[in-house]
């Protein structure tokens, strides 16, 4: 499998808000690793597919670096949500990026504070 890592560097303004984004993406996404340069505790943060506004990750309240690996949920043709049967939670897929960038919104950074965000995404990109 061919990965590749896209670095976005984000200082927020002095309302310690700012939105930045990866170039365009095509590939299965991994992961989304959130560096704490100095950001304020306590920093929001919504990621989302920039054309489709598929939901990539949002979280409230962060106080140290953190990696996840987003899933979707999955769902019949019929739209409903797929199930477990045993347990009933929820069956979830990999996200798939096609020719869409992934845009970062920060809110509550503090004031010109900054952190990282890496994109790793399985395939090619560009």
């Amino acid at each position: 499998m061919f990965a590749q890592k896209h670095t976005v560097p984000i200082t927020v303004d002095a309302s310690g808000d700012a939105t930045a984004y990866t170039p365009v993406l095509n590939g299965r996404l991994l992961n989304i690793i959130y560096t704490k340069d100095d950001f304020a505790n306590g920093v929001d943060f919504v990621i989302t597919g920039e054309t489709t506004g598929l939901s990539l990750w949002a979280e409230d309240s962060v106080d140290a670096a953190k990696t996840i690996s987003p899933r979707q949920p999955a769902h019949s043709q019929a739209g409903v949500a797929l199930l477990y049967a045993a347990a009933g939670e929820a069956v979830t897929n990999p996200i798939c990026l096609a020719g869409e960038r992934v845009k970062i919104v920060v809110t509550n950074g503090g004031v010109s504070k900054s952190g990282t965000f890496d994109v790793i995404v399985a395939g090619p990109s560009g």
